[in-house]
């Protein structure tokens, strides 16, 4: 077992990175390792969340009161005054996590740039007009429609580049902050060419689906594309990638200094400080995070919105009016982090406009912003459904355990899952192999901590033969769409860099320099080494092993830089595939009843036609495909249903009610807009609202009900 622990990252500080629940669970798996297309995946409950080392341990913690740093989280993140107009983190994940709106919420297709329609937007499969301010019908969905939905080489009825994403800021610039008591900035309207009412601009809407917040603390990056790095550095989504990046720091000397911050599993944080100023989320262009501190700092949290009395975070600060909290940010800050991040003085930098220059407080904002939403986030874990009960031992050493909770249908189709290949992609206890290594182990594993792999992902490329590939552990290409159009993690970062690991370390074999993330790479621990399809002439010894290969030393090889080169020469990169283009993050499938529409960019409604994808082999026919795990499939109605069923009971009743720690303070969600403009903006249409209202720790009462499923919300 020891030897299977090798770390991906650093090996000195591999600890941060075991829990003592993540290695209780994988002596369980490796003990209960079943049967042939893998065993029942293991409960969520005692896995803890990966630790960020530093945060909240050692001699000197950044968090020095949890509780305190909780609190400013929440309030962060579903107070509207934190966007430019209005938008919340929580207006996009205020639905189990998820965004459950209707209206405004297509955009069209952004990362499409090969093709004109990239900019425009087209018809629906309902024969909608489609475009901004549409309400979305079922008949709309999905977004690739064919004659036979068991059969992606049937007719195709409809296909539109569009996506089903979440309405955000409108189209402005920022000039400077509101008063102290409004809501939205002194931001500029600008002419908004694609997001457009007449002559009104609209709300902009996402170029990809928005995931659910709830248990993205087990994933060890985030976002679809994991732009949002597993290391924090205090300012960016981007880790070490931004060398730029750091923090101030008061010394024991008095003095304030700029540091280099490397947070590990500290991922929620890197997400964290990306919508808050981004012109199409929640900001006017050239908002940042130092101004928005300017704009809080002094203000109560969730001033103009409703707290519940029984909230289960904010009853004991809640202010006497039942409307925000009865203090400062200010003053939950300080009482959240070491005073060595805010408390020295000095000229922090100046804001672009005119302004007094930054305290150390505004300057650091980015750094609270994260990490008070990551520990925030954090408390939203989802682990007690049907399927977290207590195992049954079967008879038959090769059937897999099952829950007692689960009902006759239910293990049917747990089955199903297991059979149809499911649990290889959805996999370990939070359902997603994007969750952090440490806290799941490969079917066939010789590292349980592997980010990088290489796979066999096509069966024949025009009789090339079989294709193996390097690809990113927990992101696939599952042909949802042409690649063309979202590359995913195949993508770059803003500096340059591949997003992701493997792209990386085929750089590395080719030159020789490090990784840009600190990710450890074995090339013994690929399930397909490159012994198994590279002539021993074409080889050398890996010289970047990192601990021992055990008995699979003999794997230990790497093509030499002028096979890789020679194979990069050929059609679809030869046996150098890196298969990462038009990849996405494998989701957790945990309340994923109530967290469509589905795939990156909503183009499924109903988990019945997500089974109709994945049994049909996808949609396209993607040289990245990941055919081994994503192909043909027969499934009949009857199993079908057994699936569906079984996937329910992956819903937490608690989620279901919004009962604490999922329970929130009030919100008006933006929903579309009048065909007026707005009386205080006339280059703007008149947003609608849908409010939610405050719910205390034991949840929605009768009267609301349980929040339901997306096309519960949706006319025919």
């Amino acid at each position: 077992m020891n030897k299977a622990l090798r770390s991906t990252l650093s090996t000195k500080k591999i600890h941060s990175f075991i829990t003592p629940g993540a290695i209780l669970l994988l002596a369980a798996l490796v003990a209960g390792e079943a049967a042939a297309h893998g065993n029942t995946p293991p409960s969520l409950q005692g896995i803890e969340v990966p630790a960020t080392p530093g945060l909240l341990d050692g001699d000197a913690p950044i968090v020095i009161d949890k509780s305190a740093a909780i609190q400013l989280g929440k309030a962060l993140f579903w107070d509207v005054n934190v966007g430019s107009d209005g938008m919340a983190c929580a207006s996009c994940h205020f639905h189990a996590g998820a965004d459950a709106r209707v209206k405004n919420q297509l955009s069209p297709g952004l990362f499409h740039d090969s093709l004109p329609t990239t900019q425009t937007f087209e018809t629906t499969a309902s024969g909608g007009s489609g475009g901004s301010n549409y309400t979305l019908k079922r008949s709309d969905f999905p977004l690739y429609k064919l004659a036979n939905p068991a059969d992606n080489t049937s007719a195709v009825l409809f296909n539109s580049d569009d996506v089903v994403s979440s309405a955000g800021v409108f189209l402005a610039r920022f000039k400077s902050l509101g008063q102290s008591d409004a809501e939205r900035d002194n931001c500029s309207p600008e002419t908004d060419s694609i997001f457009h009412q007449g002559n009104l601009n609209t709300r902009q809407v996402q170029t990809r689906q928005a995931p659910s917040v709830i248990n993205a603390g087990y994933n060890f990056r985030n976002f679809w594309d994991g732009r949002a790095n597993n290391i924090f550095n205090g300012v960016s989504p981007f880790g070490v990638r931004d060398v730029n990046a750091g923090v101030w720091v008061l010394g024991q000397n008095g003095t304030v200094s700029k540091q280099t911050m490397r947070l590990e599993n500290a991922s929620l944080a890197s997400q964290a400080v990306a919508p808050p100023v981004n012109s199409s989320e929640m900001s006017c262009v050239q908002r940042t995070l130092p101004d928005i501190a300017r704009k809080l700092l002094t203000r109560r949290p969730l001033e103009s919105q409703d707290i519940h009395p029984a909230d289960s975070v904010f009853s004991e600060i809640r202010d006497v009016s039942g409307k925000g909290l009865n203090s400062s940010y200010e003053t939950l800050l300080k009482a959240s982090f070491a005073p060595r991040y805010w408390s020295g003085t000095g000229n922090f930098g100046k804001p672009a406009g005119s302004g007094a220059p930054y305290t150390q407080m505004e300057a650091n904002f980015p750094l609270f912003f994260g990490l008070a939403l990551q520990l925030y986030q954090q408390t939203l874990v989802s682990d007690q459904t049907p399927f977290d009960t207590p195992r049954t031992i079967p008879n038959n050493p090769g059937q897999p355990q099952m829950p007692k909770g689960l009902n006759k249908q239910q293990k049917r189709g747990l089955t199903v899952f297991l059979e149809a290949h499911c649990s290889e992609c959805h996999k370990g206890p939070t359902f997603s192999s994007a969750a952090h290594p440490s806290i799941y182990t490969l079917s066939n594993a010789f590292s349980s901590l592997r980010l990088v792999n290489r796979k066999t992902v096509n069966g024949a490329f025009s009789g090339k033969g079989v294709a193996q590939g390097l690809l990113d552990e927990g992101y696939f290409n599952t042909s949802v769409a042409p690649t063309a159009n979202d590359p995913g993690v195949g993508g770059l970062d803003p500096f340059g860099n591949p997003l992701s690991f493997s792209a990386q370390y085929l750089q590395v074999l080719l030159d020789g320099k490090a990784m840009i993330d600190p990710v450890i790479v074995n090339s013994c621990d690929l399930d397909n080494s490159f012994t198994q399809d590279y002539p021993k002439r074409d080889l050398i010894d890996d010289p970047r092993i990192v601990g021992s290969c055990a008995d699979r030393s003999v794997y230990a090889k790497i093509p030499k830089v002028e096979a890789l080169n020679a194979e990069l020469a050929k059609a679809n990169q030869g046996r150098a595939l890196v298969a990462v283009n038009g990849a996405f993050k494998v989701p957790s499938l945990r309340n994923v009843e109530l967290t469509g529409p589905y795939m990156h960019n909503g183009s499924l409604l109903t988990l019945e036609q997500v089974i109709d994808f994945y049994f049909r082999g996808g949609n396209f026919n993607n040289a990245h495909h990941f055919a081994t795990l994503v192909f043909p499939q027969t499934i009949s109605s009857t199993e079908k249903a057994d699936l569906v069923a079984f996937l329910k009971s992956l819903t937490d009743e608690r989620v279901r009610w919004e009962r604490a720690p999922f329970d929130h303070p009030q919100l008006l969600v933006p929903h579309g807009h009048k065909k007026s403009p707005d009386p205080q903006h006339p280059e703007l249409a008149q947003d609608l609202f849908l409010k939610i209202p405050a719910v205390g720790k034991d949840g929605r009462d009768a009267a609301l009900g349980p929040i339901k499923p997306f096309q519960y919300y949706l006319q025919p």
